[in-house]
């Protein structure tokens, strides 16, 4: 259904490996190692050795910074959940029933075991809801995050694409220009929340420090017992590329 959704709207398809790739380097990973751990199929060691923070973090980074290019379509990531507040970006849910799944992947693989695939199945399942609600703070069964929920079982491919397409000619989705202005915002913050994060421990701003973005103006909100933390959060925030001025509000409070 992607790729004849792309082929006919003419978008560029953001596979995992696309997204994977600058994460996995940005983490000093492996990407099949991220790969596996984003599918819940990880070694205890490879789980270990990821930060959970972390993989939000840059993958908020790096979904938000492919957005920018217009006119693609992500699989997966939490997308839909990272991207709900803009109301120009169309979210899908495909789904089918596991009879229908295990029928499918029969026909694809040539293959006759069908209680094996079944298990393999619900096994990627289960492992995929708890990384979605572990890392990306998803519940991938809730409707609300998704404009559209459409069941291959019941309809056929194509008609799931033409919903689709039809759905993307409604003029609600037909606003770049607000749409680039509110993703450049929240890629600016995202960017703002990982190098606070590098430079400002828990110890230093134990309630953390709360950034919001509005046309390349950065707010910075919080509280803290060193004097310095004001300081060193407006000079981390100035130094990403994108702020255009910072409204400064954390306050030094003495501690007790």
């Amino acid at each position: 259904m992607a790729t004849g959704l792309a082929d006919r709207l003419g978008l560029r398809i953001i596979d995992s490996e696309i997204v994977a790739n600058n994460v996995a380097a940005r983490l000093g990973i492996e990407e099949s190692s991220l790969l596996r751990h984003v599918d819940g199929s990880a070694s205890i060691f490879e789980r270990w050795l990821i930060d959970r923070r972390k993989l939000q973090r840059y993958t908020s980074e790096e979904i938000l910074q492919l957005v920018q290019q217009d006119n693609v379509l992500i699989r997966g990531w939490g997308a839909a959940s990272l991207l709900r507040e803009f109301p120009q970006v169309i979210s899908v849910r495909v789904c089918a029933t596991i009879a229908f799944r295990v029928q499918t992947l029969m026909d694809r693989l040539g293959v006759r075991d069908a209680d094996a695939l079944r298990e393999e199945i619900e096994k990627y399942d289960a492992a995929h809801v708890r990384t979605l609600r572990a890392y990306f703070n998803i519940e991938q069964e809730d409707a609300l995050l998704y404009h559209i929920i459409l069941n291959t079982d019941r309809l056929p491919v194509e008609a799931c694409i033409a919903a689709v397409s039809q759905l993307a000619q409604c003029p609600k989705f037909q606003d770049p220009t607000r749409m680039h202005s509110a993703l450049a915002d929240k890629l600016l913050q995202a960017k703002i929340n990982s190098a606070l994060a590098e430079h400002i421990s828990v110890t230093e701003a134990p309630n953390g420090i709360s950034v919001s973005v509005s046309q390349g103006k950065v707010f910075l909100v919080g509280a803290s017992s060193s004097g310095s933390v004001r300081h060193k959060a407006e000079k981390v925030a100035r130094g990403i590329v994108g702020v255009s001025e910072i409204d400064n509000r954390i306050l030094s409070v003495p501690s007790r």
